[in-house]
């Protein structure tokens, strides 16, 4: 997909945050927190940096992308939507019984890879995607997006001795660092520091980049590989419920669903 230009994707990050907040609000969920610290990273994947068809979603030549943190959904449904895998109307169904549009992010969709809701799963499920993809000297890349709480899972950390023992270079990992998870902040649950060394000590190839700064998350996503035979992990800085003031930074936006009142209020905010 391709934009126009760092202002493209600033529109784009803004019409995924007030289909966000619709979608939450209409479907009385949760997790608008998480999908708002993403909004700008899945903006500039979906508007700028993924190779991708929406008229193929099976084409065999696109880059894999995977949503770990899968309860942050309703950021990738509202970008497939923007770029023309759907009909943006379809989110409506967000939530809905018997919809594909899941709490969860769902494979059913179109253009979604793998269907991920327990966390720890999707840098796994991502490392055997680019092992099958360098056997079969494929070029296509994979991306992983994933949240820091999850990193208390230690399958991440066997998926990440993994995929630099076998040089996976064409393996993107990006962490969502809002440093607050499911009930308080990362620091308190299991402090995750050093962060960005741990990684490097696993043979990772490591930047860090402000999570909401576009042409920054772009100049490194289009660099990759960082370092041949090393596969990439990119530290976004994010702020929870990044864009509307009320949400910003605070933990029980995690699970809290906006009021009627809240949505005209975060939605006069995001269009003003």
């Amino acid at each position: 997909m391709h934009s126009n230009g760092v202002a493209g994707i600033a529109d784009l990050a803004n019409k995924i945050r007030s289909h966000c907040l619709k979608m939450v609000c209409r479907a009385k969920a949760s997790h608008i927190g998480s999908a708002f610290s993403i909004a700008d990273l899945v903006a500039v994947l979906y508007g700028s940096v993924l190779r991708l068809n929406p008229g193929d979603p099976g084409w065999k030549e696109r880059d894999r992308f995977i949503l770990s943190k899968g309860h942050a959904c309703v950021a990738v449904y509202a970008a497939l939507a923007e770029c023309g895998f759907f009909d943006a109307k379809e989110l409506d169904q967000y939530g809905a019984n018997h919809s594909v549009f899941m709490a969860h992010i769902s494979h059913k969709v179109r253009g979604v890879e793998f269907s991920t809701g327990s966390l720890g799963h999707g840098l796994p499920f991502g490392v055997g995607k680019a092992m099958a993809a360098k056997r079969r000297l494929q070029a296509w890349r994979t991306f992983v997006l994933l949240s820091d709480g999850e990193w208390d899972e230690g399958s991440n950390w066997e998926a990440c001795l993994f995929a630099s023992h076998h040089k996976l270079d064409k393996l993107i990992a990006i962490v969502d660092y809002n440093k607050l998870q499911s009930l308080g902040s990362t620091n308190d649950t299991l402090s995750l520091e050093p962060f960005a060394g741990k990684f490097r000590a696993f043979g990772w190839s490591v930047r860090e980049v402000d999570g909401h700064d576009h042409q920054a998350i772009q100049e490194a996503l289009d660099a990759v590989p960082w370092e041949p035979g090393k596969p990439s992990m990119l530290i976004a800085h994010t702020t929870k419920g990044k864009g509307v003031g009320f949400m910003e930074n605070k933990v029980e936006w995690h699970y809290k669903t906006p009021t009627e009142d809240q949505l005209a209020q975060a939605l006069a905010e995001l269009n003003r």
